[in-house]
């Protein structure tokens, strides 16, 4: 099965015209995107940076009390789970990246609760050969800055995801919700749970 990192389709802002039109993106309305050639042709040779995160309600004290998972269908018609994951943009800030990711995955009622100044709990690689770490996309070299974050309002999933799923941290964790992570994400929530010492 071919595992990758997604890679939800240009906003409107991206300078694209109808679907389906064959144009490129507008360098003049988004210099920071890539033409499918040009993206193809980085990823052989550089790694590519991505912002991941994993949605998380809490509890009037501050403690997690449900993680977010997202469930879609792959283009083979397989159910997967994974987290908010995406590209950062030529340009654009880490926290602004992450909170258009959110949106885009979540919706724009998410609300998430993101500090001025963001750090990840854990850095990824993902590389195109399996076994090289405990991520694998079959695309590409992929740093990811993986973050928790805090969601207070309505979540209702956009792109290629069909819902997002509330699991108690203990279900979160489990080996059954690892089997359904697709790139070795099921070791990435769990490093969240350690890291909010939520692991049992």
């Amino acid at each position: 099965m071919a595992v990758r990192t997604p890679d939800p389709d240009p906003e409107p802002d991206d300078g694209l015209g109808g679907f389906g039109d064959g144009q490129q993106p507008s360098r003049g309305a988004n210099p920071g995107w890539l033409s499918e050639f040009e993206l193809a042709e980085a990823r052989r040779h550089l790694p590519m940076l991505y912002v991941e995160a994993i949605p998380v309600r809490t509890d009037g004290s501050g403690q997690v009390t449900e993680i977010g998972i997202l469930l879609r269908s792959t283009p083979m018609g397989e159910m997967t789970r994974t987290i908010v994951s995406g590209r950062v943009r030529f340009g654009e800030t880490i926290r602004d990246a992450l909170f258009r990711h959110v949106e885009n995955d979540l919706g724009p009622m998410a609300f998430p609760l993101l500090p001025p100044q963001p750090l990840p709990f854990t850095v990824a690689e993902y590389f195109p050969i399996p076994g090289v770490s405990a991520y694998h996309d079959d695309r590409q070299h992929a740093v990811s800055l993986a973050f928790v974050v805090p969601v207070t309002g309505t979540c209702e999933p956009r792109q290629d995801a069909l819902e997002v799923t509330w699991f108690s941290p203990e279900a979160a964790g489990s080996d059954a919700v690892a089997a359904e992570m697709e790139g070795g994400r099921g070791t990435l929530i769990r490093q969240a749970l350690a890291n909010l010492g939520l692991l049992r």
